[in-house]
């Protein structure tokens, strides 16, 4: 393993003099009257459909960490400071369809802004805005307690236990409010709170967002350019017709012998770092150009010999299953902003270990047995997301064996969901001539979701509105080694502050610092700093389309 010092002489990226607390710099100050518990209560009522439903005064509470998580950061519940927690739903045009439920938290010493936290998967749960947002350091105050104001929703329906999450998507309205409307009437809802309980608007408001979330705050750049002055969209799902569809269809392809076991899953781990980690020069398991690695990797290589099995080698049937996994995805016509394929995913990461019901392969895409109908508990999530998806939102037939559905019968249904969904319309001129600025972070060990439909998108952005006039307003970041959720090599850097410096002081984020952070209470364990590359336009990076197994590296 490296030294610190050789580590850090190896960083392509770097965030130098961020402040731990952000206080009213750059933005309006405000507090609640005297008697917050009073103003905090009074805003209980309704106003038009916007019902709330209780307002109430909330103590300070201290750091806790707990012993297991959804996540790495879902173990920290960070300290909060004294917040009016307001409560409310969005009542439905469709008396059929759900209320859109909200959370607002509105802290005594609010600094003039607010931050809108996304959701995850299918959504159905209402997001508190009282946790880390996403990348967020483990040690840093949270937003709230750094006078943000925080809010979230629950997308506009609620998923119960037993019941698929896209039961909902039954519904037109339901459906609609989860593309994209919810986002913006909890949006709203929260300004006249903001409003109500300080007198003002909010001075600048943010989005922070990832894979579902991620997907919801490209979509507010894009529908909405003028509600938000910052975005950080992580991991985003935006070509969300073709990640159903290609996940379908790699779960299709194991469901008989082409289903990949542990043992196999760790011998491919080990094939791609033996062929790809010492090329950026250090043995650190980790490989930090999984863009060439696609290229340098050859599945075929753990062939079994003619008559063999075993967990030392792969059957043609579990080859083919990885080959469809890294292969586009096409369809036979063309949908939203011009798209017509899914890009396949890549290389890296396949062995990660779960970090609860995340990972690499085994949690994402082959879960702990093959395939079932309907999709059951220890199927891969990738699986249980998209069939399900293919179920209760294209073909709109529960019942439906999803082994016989073909695309070109539902052609208008998957443009109409495209049209809702696919967050991938390049034209981003209204949110970049208002000023708002937008951070993208791609993790190249993802296997919810393709980080080259996210790097595909960048360029899209960059084609439509030119690289230089683009770099003036986005930024797309990858990091090599990082799963989905954040497992693998870190990726925790201060996002927020980044946004507010480049929205508020005119600072664009460079190179960003990038720390791991281990959970170890009460304190967090620094061990190793991790590069964190920018995508690209900087001296150390070569590139032709992604497409075509493109190279880039960010050491110095």
């Amino acid at each position: 393993m490296e030294t610190m010092t050789l580590i850090r002489a190896r960083l392509c990226a770097w965030l130098v003099g961020t402040a731990a607390v952000l206080g009213a710099t750059g933005a309006f100050a405000a507090t609640l009257a005297e008697d917050a518990d009073t103003v905090c209560k009074g805003l209980a009522g309704d106003a038009d459909a916007v019902k709330i439903d209780t307002a109430t005064l909330q103590t300070a509470s201290q750091l806790a960490v707990a012993e297991r998580g959804p996540t790495p950061s879902g173990r920290i519940t960070p300290a909060n400071p004294v917040f009016c927690k307001v409560l409310g739903h969005i009542e439905p045009v469709d008396p059929k369809a759900p209320p859109v439920k909200f959370q607002v938290n509105l802290p005594v010493e609010w600094n003039g802004r607010s931050v809108q936290y996304g959701g995850g998967g299918f959504n159905g749960v209402l997001i508190t805005g009282l946790g880390l947002p996403p990348a967020y350091p483990f040690d840093k105050p949270s937003p709230l307690a750094r006078g943000f104001v925080t809010y979230g929703t629950d997308s506009g329906h609620e998923s119960k236990p037993g019941e698929p999450p896209q039961l909902f998507a039954l519904n037109d309205e339901a459906f609609e409010n989860f593309a994209h409307r919810a986002y913006k009437k909890v949006r709203d809802a929260a300004v006249g709170l903001m409003q109500r309980a300080y007198g003002k608007k909010p001075d600048k408001m943010y989005f922070m967002g990832s894979s579902e979330g991620g997907r919801e705050g490209l979509t507010m750049a894009q529908r909405y350019p003028d509600d938000f002055d910052g975005i950080f969209a992580r991991v985003p799902v935006i070509n969300w017709v073709g990640l159903q569809h290609a996940g379908t269809r790699s779960g299709l392809v194991t469901m008989g012998e082409g289903w990949i076991n542990p043992a196999q899953v760790k011998l491919v781990g080990d094939a791609v770092r033996t062929a790809c980690d010492k090329a950026d020069g250090s043995d650190d398991a980790l490989v930090q150009d999984p863009v060439a690695c696609r290229a340098a990797f050859k599945v075929e290589t753990l062939r079994c010999a003619d008559g063999k099995s075993g967990d030392q080698c792969l059957t043609d049937a579990q080859i083919k299953a990885v080959d469809t996994l890294h292969a586009t995805y096409k369809f036979p016509f063309t949908l939203a902003n011009g798209l017509d394929d899914y890009p396949g995913w890549g290389v890296s990461g396949e062995d990660t270990p779960a970090i609860g019901p995340t990972g690499g392969w085994m949690a994402w895409w082959l879960g702990a047995a093959p395939p079932a109908q309907p999709p059951a508990p220890n199927n891969g999530i990738a699986w249980i997301y998209g069939a399900g998806g293919i179920q209760y939102v294209f073909a709109r037939d529960p019942k439906l064996d999803v082994t016989t559905y073909k695309v070109e019968d539902h052609k208008a249904r998957l443009l109409e969901v495209s049209s809702l969904m696919d967050s991938t319309d390049p034209d981003l001129s209204r949110f970049r001539a208002r000023g708002g600025r937008l951070i993208m972070l791609e993790h190249m060990a993802d296997y919810a979701q393709s980080p080259y439909a996210g790097i595909r998108y960048f360029e899209s952005v960059e084609r439509k509105l030119g690289k230089a006039e683009t770099a003036e307003f986005a930024r797309l970041y990858t990091a090599p080694g990082v799963d989905h959720v954040g497992s693998g090599a870190p990726a925790n850097v201060d996002m927020l502050s980044a946004l507010v410096d480049w929205v508020e002081k005119g600072t664009a984020p460079g190179d960003l610092e990038v720390t791991e952070q281990k959970v170890e209470a009460p304190s967090f364990a620094v061990t190793r700093a991790m590069p964190l590359c920018r995508w690209p336009g900087w001296p150390h990076y070569k590139s032709g389309p992604v497409t075509e197994a493109a190279s880039f590296t960010c050491a110095p």
